[in-house]
């Protein structure tokens, strides 16, 4: 038989606990009740992580010497593009057909890099090769990437049939060495510019297609797109809002790497003798066309080919720096 005394012990115990969980719900969850209060705890966890977080801040994240250095000389090579006729001493056609008497000149106060063949000044046209170079480059990386973000987007998410058909005729395309598929298709359409950009762009499908496709396999199985699917989304909003924003880093990591590839292939078919020295001012024609004058006109031969260096170079120190910038597993250092 239970006493009084027992009994109020047992009543002071129920009491406690219940004024204890009373005391620990207030505690952690009135948070959520009150407007601006925070628990203590948690504030602090917070700021700890804020500050860890703004150490890897977009840019602070590109601050590093290497990748400053390729965006000046990016910077730079776009200025030279873009500004040609007011830096460059010539214009464009004195560079490209006109016939002067001073062949070979070394430098001077008149031509401060010498002149070339036909004493067409070697600095006027070392500007103007950086305008024909980003002409072609850049409008074939965006053919590519637009072309290859959509067949990606499409073999990945709906894969099945549909995948395995774009995807065979993105591998016939793989299985030829890029620069023999750039000759046929110069060798049917001609050396006009518009067919180079046309050239390296259907070229550049396949790589962009496969890397935006691996990228979608994993995305797809995340569960924010799974919810997204069972919300009812439509697959065109599930492709383009939940699954491409998250896919696009590698393409622009690809992108920045690319126009420095592209800028060097064309100069390398411009050396061969397949690029048009009568209608483009390009940096590969100029390479070509001073070899012979190499012993005795250095400069016209060594400008144009550090031009050529100096362009790739930004373009590999800029690409670092957004891979580095970019990449999710440096996000906590």
């Amino acid at each position: 038989m239970i006493t009084k005394q027992e009994l109020k012990e047992k009543e002071e115990k129920d009491i406690s606990f219940f004024k204890r969980l009373f005391y620990w719900m207030v505690a952690n969850f009135k948070f959520l009740l009150i407007p601006g209060y925070s628990v203590e705890d948690l504030q602090q966890r917070e700021i700890e992580y804020k500050k860890r977080k703004s150490k890897r801040k977009f840019i602070r994240r590109l601050k590093s010497f290497l990748t400053i250095m390729g965006i000046i000389i990016i910077l730079m090579i776009v200025t030279f593009a873009v500004f040609a006729p007011w830096i460059s001493p010539y214009s464009y056609n004195d560079l490209l057909r006109g016939f002067f008497t001073n062949d070979y000149e070394p430098p001077n106060l008149e031509h401060i890099l010498g002149t070339t063949f036909n004493g067409r000044d070697v600095f006027g046209r070392a500007i103007y090769g950086a305008r024909t170079s980003l002409t072609i480059a850049l409008p074939a990386l965006l053919l590519a990437v637009s072309g290859g973000i959509v067949i990606g987007l499409i073999a990945g998410y709906y894969g099945g049939w549909v995948d395995s058909v774009l995807m065979r005729i993105m591998d016939i395309f793989l299985a030829f060495p890029g620069l023999i598929l750039i000759l046929v298709f110069i060798s049917i359409w001609g050396r006009q510019i518009q067919f180079f950009m046309l050239a390296y762009g259907i070229l550049g499908l396949a790589g962009y297609s496969r890397l935006i496709r691996g990228s979608v396999l994993q995305a797809k199985e995340l569960d924010y797109v799974k919810a997204a699917k069972v919300s009812g989304a439509s697959n065109l909003r599930i492709i383009f809002k939940h699954i491409l924003p998250n896919c696009i880093q590698p393409i622009l990591i690809s992108f920045t790497f690319d126009i420095g590839g592209v800028i060097l292939s064309l100069a390398g078919l411009s050396f061969l003798g397949l690029g048009n020295p009568d209608q483009l001012i390009e940096w590969g024609n100029d390479v070509a066309a001073t070899e012979s004058a190499l012993h005795y006109a250095p400069w016209a031969f060594f400008v144009p080919g550090i031009m050529i260096v100096i362009t790739v170079f930004g373009c590999m120190l800029l690409g670092d720096g957004l891979r580095d910038a970019l990449d999710p597993r440096l996000r906590n250092l």
